[in-house]
């Protein structure tokens, strides 16, 4: 076990924790990041095995640095987890893997933090918290582990062939559930999608992806999700090439749809009346964008081809126009479920008084209120693009800037007290 001295300590070895010592290393401060798994292991093991990524790779990337693909593809998981290796190989990335934080304390009476893990102590100036959003898997307790239905969370879920023969209920409308649902729809399962709020942009239109539109109509630089939407998921989808989630095109492909799921009883699941208005929200955000688009275009000039059938919505299927509100699941076949609805926050190795009485972080674009405590990775840190890789490259920068500036107060502290002892 060793105990040593740092400057800034990097907690995460993954797209957050590489963009923080990228622009570390660019300012020439010594820093150590520390990985309990492998580099960018979220991405290897917390991911099926066909998914891709939702960004392009034109967009979805480091600066310095583009994928080895075609520019319009979508990277597969792998790719992206290689992709994040070479990048942080390529400016020496102090990374080192296996090493779990299991503390991190304020030192008592001078500046830094004192941080045990699983290969001694790291005395550090300032600690970064680079674990980003997918920390603990969701599973609501809402049905009982004895009541026979095979259960996961979407970060475990793999392949289909992973699921005991039968049907399954994936709960969730993002683009995970979304995206799980379809595959399992395609090898033959019976499948029931239970479908909350969520945004729907067109995954492309008039020539151009939603990560363009969201772009050039400034949408990327959100400072805060709209009210009430706080928790809204987004249904778009790299696979098969990208296009735009359509959940009429699901149910006519075969996949019920049902409202938000609700409570469990003797083996039936009860679901909000809510999946209507739930489509229709996403809806209107869909067709919003194209209406900002049409108006970029004939305010730009910009020559892109019409898309007038983009409008252009089918019938609601039967299961949204008469919804299922309750469902006996062994009656319908159902033999496993799904849970795609997102992840929860542990910060328990963390001991500073920067947390709600939820346990999330109290921060100001990633500045917490804890002097010399930093989170990165965050969704929304500074802006609706902080989730994408090359937003939270720059909302590292944003950090790094801020920690040079302490280090100049810091520094100022230490010449005065060399001044007035003469040293």
């Amino acid at each position: 076990m060793s105990s040593e001295h740092t400057e800034v300590l990097v907690v995460g070895g993954g797209q957050a924790g590489i963009a923080m010592s990228e622009h570390l290393t660019r300012g020439g401060v010594p820093h150590i990041v520390v990985e309990r798994d492998r580099v960018a292991e979220r991405w290897r093991s917390w991911r099926w095995d066909s998914l891709v990524a939702n960004g392009p790779a034109w967009h979805d990337r480091f600066p310095g640095m583009e994928f080895d693909i075609h520019p319009d593809a979508f990277a597969g998981k792998e790719q992206v987890a290689d992709y994040l290796a070479e990048y942080a190989r390529r400016f020496g990335a102090p990374i080192r893997t296996g090493v779990e934080v299991t503390s991190v304390r304020r030192n008592d009476g001078r500046p830094g933090f004192q941080v045990e893990t699983s290969d001694g102590t790291i005395e550090a100036r300032f600690v970064v918290a680079a674990t980003g959003p997918f920390q603990t898997p969701i599973i609501p307790a809402v049905v009982p582990e004895d009541a026979g239905i095979h259960q996961l969370h979407s970060s475990a879920y793999h392949r289909p062939d992973q699921l005991p023969e039968g049907g399954v209920l994936v709960v969730g409308a993002g683009s995970s559930g979304v995206q799980i649902a379809d595959e399992l729809r395609a090898c033959g399962r019976t499948v029931f999608l239970a479908v909350g709020p969520h945004d729907r942009p067109p995954r492309s239109y008039r020539d151009r992806d939603f990560c363009y539109w969201l772009g050039v109509l400034g949408k990327w630089d959100a400072a805060t999700p709209a009210a009430g939407a706080e928790h809204v998921t987004i249904a778009v989808s790299g696979a098969n090439g990208g296009r735009t989630v359509d959940f009429r095109r699901l149910a006519e492909d075969g996949i019920t749809l049902l409202g938000r799921a609700g409570a469990y009883a003797d083996g039936t699941m009860a679901f909000a009346p809510d999946l209507a208005a739930n489509i229709a929200a996403g809806d209107a955000n869909y067709l919003g964008l194209l209406r900002e688009a049409d108006a970029y275009v004939a305010r730009t000039g910009i020559d892109l081809p019409e898309e007038p059938e983009a409008h252009i919505l089918g019938a609601d299927p039967e299961c949204v126009t008469d919804p299922i509100l309750s469902l006996d699941l062994a009656a319908a076949g159902i033999t496993s479920i799904v849970w795609a609805v997102g992840f929860g926050a542990d910060y328990s190795w963390l001991d500073a008084d920067t947390f709600d009485e939820r346990g999330r972080p109290l921060h100001q674009r990633g500045v917490s209120r804890e002097p010399g405590v930093y989170f990165l990775g965050l969704p929304w840190q500074s802006r609706r693009g902080s989730s994408f890789i090359w937003g939270v490259w720059h909302d590292a920068k944003y950090l790094a800037d801020q920690i040079a500036i302490q280090r100049g107060y810091l520094a100022y502290d230490e010449a005065h007290v060399l001044t007035k002892t003469g040293a």
